[in-house]
């Protein structure tokens, strides 16, 4: 049985979730809303290292659960509410 694409998605976007680090930060960014944050904002907010934020935020964009823009010098991440 070959599953459609939404349901696809929504399992990627699941087991991104799965994980505490990455729920704290996608909670924090959809509490931020369309104002977003930058990672050092929310490092220093969920006392993350830099580093491994990165690595969350990659496979929460990866998911199609936050977008990052960039301004000025910073990226700003935002959860995708769509």
């Amino acid at each position: 049985m070959k599953t459609n694409s939404s349901e696809s998605q929504v399992v990627e976007a699941l087991a991104a979730l799965a994980q505490s680090q990455r729920l704290r930060a996608f909670r924090a960014l959809v509490v931020a809303g369309a104002e977003g944050l930058t990672p050092s904002a929310l490092a220093a907010m969920l006392g993350l290292a830099p580093s491994a934020l990165s690595f969350h935020l990659k496979a929460l964009s990866h998911a199609g659960l936050v977008s990052a823009k960039a301004s000025g010098r910073n990226l700003i991440y935002r959860a995708e509410f769509a």
